[in-house]
C-alpha cells in the first residue's frame, strides 16, 4: 500500500525534512542539483529504509539530516527544533568501517565516552558490556585486523550504540558482507532496536533489506534533481527473522509492487551514467 503522508500525531518527527533542496558548487562555475524538494518525515520509534538507483542522493540525505551538509533550500527539524549544525542527537554508521587500527575493539567502543569525559574505567565496563551484547564479548582484546568484516561490523554498531543516541543514521552499514552474514547482522540490529526503538533512517541499495528491516520503504528517483517519489508502508508483523520473512506472501507481494516503481528508476540512473 503506497502511504503518501505520515500520520499526524502531536509529538514532533525524530527527522523532519522540509523542501529541501542539495545543491553543489561545479568547478566551472555551474551548479549541480542532487536532490530537490525533499519532504520526509521520520516517526520517534519509527524505521524508515530508503532505497533508489546509484547516484541519486539517498546518502546525501542521511548527511543532510547528521547536519553534515546545510540544504541549498528547505529546513530540517529534528524533534521540532532546527537543526542549527551537527546533528548531535544522532548515531552515524557508515558503509566504511570507522575503527581506529591502532586500538582493540573494547578502546574502539570506549572512546566515543571517554572523550566526553567519562572515566576510562566506567567507559571500559560499559564497553565491555556492549561487545557482549554484540555476541564479541571474548573479542576485546582483538585488533581490527584480527575481526571478520561482520565482526568489525559488530564492533561499530557497538561504537554508535554505546552514547545512547536517540537517532541512527545507517549507511548501507552491512553492503560489504556476504549474504549470510548481512541477515545475520540484520536480525541483530532489529534485536538492539527493539529494545528502545530509536528512531532510524537506514540507506540500502537491497529492496528485500529495506522491506525486512524497516516500518517504511522511501523511493528516490534517478537524479540530477532526485525527488521522493514514493512511501511505502511495510505491513509485517514484528519482531521479524529476516530469512523467514522473505517466505511470507505479503512481503512478495510488497516487494514486486515497490519493485515496479524502483525498476524504473534504476534503468533511468544506468542510462543516465552511460550517457544513452
Amino acid at each position: 500500500m503506497l502511504e503518501t503522508a505520515q500520520a499526524q500525531t502531536d509529538a514532533p518527527s525524530a527527522i523532519a525534512l522540509n523542501g529541501v533542496d542539495v545543491a553543489f558548487r561545479l568547478a566551472d562555475g555551474g551548479v549541480y542539483t542532487a536532490v530537490k524538494r525533499a519532504d520526509l518525515a521520520v516517526a520517534d520509534g519509527e524505521f524508515v529504509a530508503i532505497v533508489g538507483p546509484t547516484g541519486c542522493g539517498k546518502s546525501t540525505l542521511l548527511n543532510i539530516a547528521a547536519g553534515l551538509l546545510a540544504p541549498a533550500a528547505g529546513q530540517v527539524d529534528i524533534y521540532g527544533a532546527a537543526l542549527p549544525g551537527i546533528n548531535r542527537q544522532a548515531g552515524y554508521l557508515f558503509q566504511a568501517d570507522a575503527l581506529f587500527p591502532w586500538k582493540t575493539a573494547l578502546e574502539n567502543v570506549a572512546i566515543g565516552l571517554e572523550t566526553a569525559g567519562t572515566p576510562q574505567p566506567e567507559a571500559r565496563e560499559r564497553a565491555f558490556a556492549w561487545l557482549t551484547r554484540v555476541g564479541l564479548g571474548a573479542f576485546g582484546d582483538r585488533y581490527p585486523h584480527m575481526l571478520s568484516g561482520g565482526q568489525r561490523k559488530r564492533v561499530g554498531l557497538a561504537q554508535v550504540l554505546i552514547r545512547d543516541p536517540k537517532i541512527l543514521l545507517m549507511d548501507e552499514p552491512f553492503g560489504p558482507l556476504d549474504a549470510q552474514t548481512r541477515q545475520i547482522m540484520g536480525n541483530l540490529l532489529l534485536d538492539l532496536w527493539s529494545a528502545d526503538r530509536k528512531a532510524v533512517l537506514f540507506v540500502t541499495h537491497d529492496l528485500e533489506e529495506a522491506i525486512a528491516l524497516s516500518d517504511r520503504v522511501v523511493i528516490m528517483s534517478a537524479g540530477p534533481a532526485a525527488r521522493i517519489i514514493g512511501d511505502w508502508k511495510v505491513p509485517l508483523s514484528r519482531p521479524r527473522d529476516i530469512s523467514e520473512i522473505k517466505a511470507e506472501p505479503e512481503f512478495q507481494t510488497l516487494h514486486r509492487d515497490i519493485w515496479q516503481m524502483l525498476k524504473a528508476e534504476v534503468i533511468k540512473g544506468y542510462a543516465q551514467a552511460e550517457g544513452v
